[in-house]
C-alpha cells in the first residue's frame, strides 16, 4: 500500500464522510455534536481500516473485460463481509471503550448493514478508479517512450547518413583524410550506439559534439570555424540527448557546406534563472527557418517533437534569420520543470 494512496483515501474519501456521519448522529440522537463527531471518527476509522484489505483484494481481482457476472458474486460477498465485520468491530470497540458489552443496534441491523455496503462500494470504487487511472498513466508513458524511441532510431541513419557523407567526399580528395575522419566517426557511432539516456548533461553532449566537429573539421578544414562560449555552470544542465548536435549540424549542414569562404559557427550556453538557453548561429547565407521546419528530412523536426514529449511547454526551439546573412538557433529548457515523462533522466 502506497503512502499516496493512503493519504488520498484520508483526505478525498474518509473525511468529508466522517463530517457528513456527524452531522447526521448529532441530528438522529439530538445530542452534543462533540460526541456525535468522536463516535462517527470512531466509524470511520474501523472502516477505513477495512478499506485496506478492500483495496487489496481490487488489486488480486482487477475489472474483467468483458464484464463477468462472477466478478460482481465476488464483490457481494465481500461486501456483506465488509459490512458485518465493520458492525462486529464497532460493537467491539464501543464496548472496549465502556467496559461493557453494547450491542445496541440503534436505527436497526438493516440501516447498518446498508450504510456498510455502501462504504464498500465507496471504497472499491475509488480503488478500481485509482488503478484505471494508473493504468492509463502506464500506457500512456509507455506510448510516450515508444515515440521517443522511434524517434531517436530516426536520428541514428540521419547522423551516419551524413558523416558517411563526409568520408566519402574525403576518398578521392585526401585519402589519409578520410582514414582520420573514418577512425572520428567509428568513435562517434559508438557513443550513439551506447548512449541510451533520452536526457543527459550538457557537459556529455558537448564531448559528443566535439567528436562530431572533429569529422567535419577534417573534411571543411579552415573553411569552418567554430566558436565555443560555453558557460562552465551550464555543462551541468540538462537536455535531450542528441539536441546540440542536431542545431550544429544543422548550421554545418546549411551554413558551411554550401559556401566556399570560411563560415563561423558560434555555439552558446548558459543558465539563466534556471533555463538552460543554447544559441548556435552562423554567417553562412541564412537558411529560411520555414523552409527548414517543413522539411521532412530535418533533424529540427523531430528535435521540437522530442521536446513536446519530454517537456510539454516547458521548452521551446526558436529560429530566426540574422540580417545580412546567418541563422540562429536557440533552445530554451527550464530546468526546475523537469520532463513530463517517468524516468527519463535514469540511465537504462
Amino acid at each position: 500500500m502506497s503512502k499516496h494512496w493512503i493519504w488520498l483515501q484520508l483526505l478525498i474519501g474518509w473525511l468529508p464522510i466522517w463530517a457528513l456521519f456527524s452531522v447526521l448522529i448529532y441530528l438522529a440522537h439530538d445530542g452534543h455534536l462533540h460526541a456525535a463527531m468522536l463516535d462517527s471518527l470512531r466509524m470511520m476509522a474501523i472502516a477505513a481500516v477495512l478499506g485496506l484489505f478492500v483495496h487489496r483484494l481490487s488489486g488480486l481481482a482487477p475489472w474483467p473485460y468483458p464484464f463477468r457476472i462472477r466478478f460482481l458474486g465476488l464483490h457481494l460477498l465481500a461486501a456483506a463481509a465488509y459490512a458485518g465485520t465493520w458492525l462486529l468491530l464497532n460493537f467491539l470497540v464501543e464496548s472496549i471503550l465502556h467496559w461493557r458489552w453494547r450491542g445496541s443496534l440503534g436505527p436497526g441491523l438493516l440501516p447498518y448493514l446498508t450504510t456498510g455496503f455502501w462504504l464498500y462500494v465507496m471504497v472499491a470504487g475509488v480503488a478500481y478508479g485509482a488503478r484505471a487511472a494508473q493504468r492509463g498513466a502506464q500506457i500512456s508513458a509507455l506510448e510516450a517512450r515508444s515515440q521517443l524511441a522511434a524517434l531517436r532510431a530516426q536520428l541514428h541513419p540521419h547522423f551516419l547518413f551524413n558523416a558517411l557523407h563526409t568520408v566519402v567526399q574525403l576518398i578521392p580528395v585526401d585519402p589519409r583524410a578520410a582514414s582520420r575522419a573514418a577512425e572520428q566517426l567509428a568513435d562517434a557511432l559508438r557513443s550513439v550506439i551506447e548512449e541510451q539516456r533520452d536526457v543527459l548533461p550538457l557537459a556529455d553532449e558537448w564531448a559528443f559534439v566535439q567528436r562530431y566537429l572533429a569529422i567535419e573539421s577534417i573534411r571543411f578544414g579552415d573553411r569552418l570555424q567554430i566558436n565555443a562560449q560555453i558557460q562552465p555552470q551550464a555543462l551541468n544542465a540538462t537536455l535531450p540527448c542528441f539536441a546540440l548536435q542536431t542545431l550544429v549540424e544543422n548550421a554545418v549542414r546549411h551554413a558551411a557546406a554550401p559556401r566556399v569562404e570560411a563560415t563561423t559557427v558560434t555555439i552558446s550556453a548558459n543558465v539563466e534563472n534556471d533555463r538552460l538557453r543554447i544559441k548556435v548561429s552562423d554567417d553562412g547565407e541564412g537558411a529560411d527557418p520555414v523552409q527548414i521546419a517543413k522539411s521532412a528530412g530535418t533533424g529540427l523536426r523531430r528535435l521540437r517533437e522530442r521536446l513536446g514529449w519530454l517537456y510539454g511547454g516547458s521548452a521551446e526551439l526558436l529560429l530566426r534569420r540574422v540580417a545580412g546573412g546567418g541563422l540562429v538557433a536557440e533552445l530554451l529548457i527550464d530546468q526546475d520543470a523537469g520532463s513530463t515523462l517517468p524516468g527519463v533522466n535514469d540511465d537504462d
